[in-house]
């Protein structure tokens, strides 16, 4: 789109651009559709759009991806788009800062791809939106102001790196593709912009950690930028010299001298997870039972799986103060059954000698870190078949007593899903969770 075709449509929809929304609409045809290629959309792909503005990417991007969905804040902006475009797009119009990207799981294994011209007052929080783990994103290209993108790439001992650099390298890598001027937009704003590429940081990348715990260290630790960073976290003078000397740092670092890796390190140091201590699960005795969930022996875990002899297991869901949402974890890619899929708020395996209910309790606390607000309450019990991986399963609910975390070395991630979002997507896409859950699902939805 050239300048005078923009303010023709300008002048048209009697629209200003608004400098509150960040209005700056691009105007070169050239840079529009070398952006567009960067995020290597095709006939496969669902690609998310936001800030379409009058359409410049989405030329480039219509007709030719699979499903083009705009995210488009004004109104009189949203209406052009459906117009110009038709039904080679889905227009939203809503605040992309809103946006629910949860439904977008179930695209499928390929996930979806994100585009945007963001505006400079919330281009950060949209970004947050569809980056946060876990995300439906599997690549990202964004035009963003330079000063925000010398932050989202900053490396250590510089004045742009921060939590902003963390937060997003921690699952991310952001790389700068190009810097333009202001000569291409309209209005012209007053700094330049930068395009930035994210792709997913590989999961062995970091030690395995707390992302919560990590955010909440972070956060802490540059609270106060100019101090020390001992000064600026709960420790006390003796556990910090052990630290510091676990990091292979001087006592008196500042926030912005630790490397990604020494902030994951600190993370774990400070708060260290409950499972942190046990043993791996292949060392594990389970007890044996026959059909009637009788106790018969106790035999090592994988010889149990080798042999699909019947065990005992529990399975919990974590519901929101409504009862509409469930959280559901995604597992780590450390575990021996169904790594990378979706699961129930927390499962496991019923110890010798333990009750299901006190199981129930303990796999929440090893798994999400959190204890139950009032009792726990059993919804189902299923016997020992395929359907169950050979577990004899009693099914229990609760609400979260406080914020969830998960660790990497049981969990990857999770979110609070709508409860009827997840019955339909295990409907659309079985194989993306456990075969367990989807059982225990079924008999706790269906009743």
């Amino acid at each position: 789109m050239h300048l005078t075709e923009l303010q023709q449509h300008l002048s048209r929809l009697d629209l200003t651009p608004s400098r509150k929304l960040g209005q700056s609409f691009l105007v070169d045809e050239n840079v529009s559709r070398w952006i567009a290629a960067q995020l290597q959309a095709g006939p496969e792909d669902t690609v998310i759009e936001v800030g379409p503005g009058f359409g410049a990417l989405t030329e480039h991007l219509a007709g030719n991806v699979g499903r083009l969905i705009l995210v488009e804040k004004d109104g009189r902006l949203a209406e052009f788009l459906a117009g110009k475009f038709g039904d080679k797009v889905e227009v939203v119009h809503g605040d992309a800062t809103e946006y629910d990207v949860r439904p977008h799981f179930a695209e499928g294994s390929g996930g979806i791809k994100f585009i945007g011209n963001l505006p400079y007052s919330s281009g950060n929080e949209i970004l947050r939106r569809f980056l946060d783990a876990p995300s439906p994103v599997t690549n990202a290209v964004v035009m963003v102001q330079k000063e925000v993108a010398d932050r989202y790439v900053a490396k250590p001992r510089t004045k742009d790196y921060g939590v902003l650099s963390l937060m997003l390298q921690q699952r991310w890598r952001p790389t700068i593709l190009k810097t333009v001027g202001p000569g291409i937009f309209h209005p012209r704003p007053a700094v330049d912009s930068t395009i930035v590429r994210f792709d997913p940081r590989p999961v062995d990348e970091l030690a395995l950690h707390s992302g919560e715990v990590f955010s909440s260290v972070v956060k802490q630790g540059f609270s106060r930028r100019r101090k020390q960073l001992h000064n600026n976290l709960p420790v006390e003078s003796d556990r910090w010299q052990e630290i510091v000397e676990a990091l292979g740092v001087k006592p008196g670092v500042r926030a912005e001298e630790l490397t990604l890796e020494q902030w994951v390190a600190l993370s774990e140091l400070l708060d260290p997870h409950p499972c942190a201590a046990l043993p791996p699960s292949s060392t594990e005795s389970l007890d044996v039972v026959n059909e009637k969930d009788e106790v018969i022996d106790t035999l090592p875990r994988p010889e149990i799986h080798e042999k699909n002899l019947l065990h005992r297991a529990v399975h919990v869901f974590l519901l929101n103060k409504s009862g509409s949402e469930i959280y559901l974890q995604k597992r780590s890619q450390l575990k021996d059954s169904h790594p990378g899929k979706w699961d129930s708020s927390a499962s496991g395996h019923v110890d010798p000698g333990e009750s299901y209910l006190d199981c129930a309790a303990r796999e929440l606390w090893e798994e999400v870190w959190v204890k139950p607000k009032g009792e726990l309450t059993r919804v189902a019990r299923l016997d020992a078949s395929e359907q169950t991986d050979q577990e004899f399963i009693e099914v229990f609910v609760a609400e979260p007593k406080g914020g969830i975390r998960v660790h990497g070395k049981e969990v990857d991630c999770g979110r609070f899903f709508p409860v009827e979002l997840v019955a339909r997507w295990i409907e659309e896409r079985p194989e993306d969770f456990a075969t367990g859950f989807r059982t225990c699902f079924r008999a706790w939805h269906e009743k």
